[in-house]
């Protein structure tokens, strides 16, 4: 019997919620068009594998014996894709490397040459995902390395290294009670709306809204974004303000938004993260070192995750 993956996974992310509305928000998907693809792996599998209750979706035998597999199954298929995906690209000598914003700032292109200068037959190709994938690309396979804003969810199951450290600054709109201040106190902030990355991103959502550091104060989310174009919008329609790298001041300027000096919060790092589960190869090897020749990063600046 042939099974669909992604009915899988949609299987998988109900048992693990519990919840239609939670899977289907975790998933990107309108809650029928979850719930009908639910029904047609039972009826695939010609077996029940959910029931309503007051509580949600309860697994039954059958589900709680497929949920106990499912997960396993579906990493390593994700596994032998990403070594299929790998193997494709350095038959091709081309090395993928994906990114969510701005990558390594004004490093990126240095890095690209100093990776060309050492590898002259490889050729680079960069890869943007939007901030619902925080590890753009690494966890499906269709990124080879990196260059990623820390921390973001499934770090500790990939290499990393630390390229760059600066400080967090607040995005706000050129009309805001704050903007004519040349410094702001996080506290001052704490009552503020912020535009707020997507639930699925996890950790990285977290540190960009500074959860830890707001003295137990609650986050107000006046919208999310899925990507740069989006964020920058509802910051400058006034829909919230932001924490964001001291770098979107020179990369993002807009006549309708602010950036302003953050106290009170902990620095932004960027760094290159590739996967575990096999050795990269020396194109590999030598991409990292690119990246921590460009940006001397040096002993103190490097270290796994």
């Amino acid at each position: 019997m042939d099974i669909d993956t992604r009915l899988l996974r949609y299987f998988n992310a109900v048992a693990e919620e519990g919840n239609l509305t939670r899977a289907a928000q975790r998933l990107f998907i309108a809650q029928p068009s979850l719930t009908k693809q639910i029904k047609q792996l039972e009826s695939n599998l010609g077996l029940e594998l959910f029931v309503r209750s007051r509580a949600g979706m309860e697994l039954t035998p059958a589900g709680r014996a497929l949920a106990d597999e499912v997960l396993e199954l579906l990493r390593g298929w994700d596994r032998s894709l990403r070594c299929a995906r790998r193997a494709a690209t350095t038959s091709a000598r081309v090395l993928r490397v994906g990114f969510v914003a701005s990558a390594a700032n004004e490093k990126t292109q240095e890095i690209i040459a100093e990776f060309t200068r050492r590898r002259p037959d490889w050729r680079v190709e960069l890869r943007q995902t939007e901030w619902s994938d925080p590890t753009a690309g690494l966890a499906t396979g269709d990124a080879d390395a990196a260059l990623l804003r820390l921390p973001f969810p499934g770090q500790r199951e990939l290499h990393v290294r630390i390229l760059i450290t600066e400080p967090r600054w607040i995005a706000l709109p050129a009309g805001h009670r704050l903007a004519p201040r040349a410094e702001v106190p996080f506290s001052e902030l704490y009552d503020e709306p912020f535009v707020a990355t997507p639930e699925a991103s996890g950790w990285w959502r977290e540190y960009w809204l500074a959860t830890e550091e707001r003295e137990g104060r609650p986050v107000r989310i006046g919208a999310v974004a899925h990507n740069p174009d989006e964020w920058l919008n509802a910051v400058a329609h006034g829909r919230g303000v932001s924490l964001t790298p001291e770098a979107t001041a020179r990369f993002y300027q807009r006549p309708d938004l602010v950036y302003r000096p953050v106290t009170g919060v902990s620095p932004s790092q960027v760094g290159v993260a590739w996967p575990r589960e096999a050795h990269p190869g020396p194109h590999l090897d030598d991409f990292v070192a690119a990246c921590l020749a460009v940006c001397a990063a040096g002993p103190a600046g490097a270290q796994a995750a």
